[in-house]
């Protein structure tokens, strides 16, 4: 995990500006400074071998309607639909149906939730060390939303 510190502009500051760079990835803000979280190319390729290994997870790929979905829509809307899926659908401590909660169809970043072991919170446990039970932190979020983005970006060649 990687870790960048980068400065605040001030047309940041202004309410929406300001929201859909927090949706973004952005982890903390402290006197303009902001904290974004990747995943470096040691723990992605960790982070496969483990996905490899598990039963539970199917070999998945997008098609190309989702490729398409991918190039016209860009990523910084991607990053917000991951970020706005992470948030609703696995931050919650305890989030309604869990195990249930994440299409396997419909979208790319679904495809991807799957595919990268974060579809419901037993599977992020388990493949990424996140505990269970617990509410997520924008920082936990960030990391999941980096590895979403970075399966779309291996499977797209789209750079993320």
């Amino acid at each position: 995990m990687v870790s960048k510190t980068i400065f605040f502009p001030s047309c940041l500051r202004r309410a929406w500006n300001l929201y859909y760079f927090l949706c973004c990835g952005i982890l903390a803000k402290k006197g303009g400074v902001a904290i974004v979280q990747t995943i470096d190319e040691k723990d992605w390729k960790t982070l496969k071998q483990k996905l490899v290994r598990s039963k539970q997870i199917p070999e998945l790929a997008l098609g190309d309607v989702e490729k398409e979905y991918v190039s016209s829509r860009g990523v910084d809307i991607l990053r917000l639909h991951a970020t706005d899926f992470v948030n609703k659908r696995l931050a919650p401590a305890l989030p309604k149906n869990d195990g249930r909660q994440t299409p396997l169809k419909g979208h790319p970043v679904f495809i991807a939730q799957h595919a990268t072991g974060t579809s419901d919170r037993s599977k992020v446990e388990k493949f990424h060390g996140i505990q269970a039970g617990m509410k997520l932190t924008d920082q936990e979020v960030s990391y999941i939303v980096s590895v979403i983005l970075r399966w779309i970006q291996e499977q797209t060649g789209e750079p993320v």
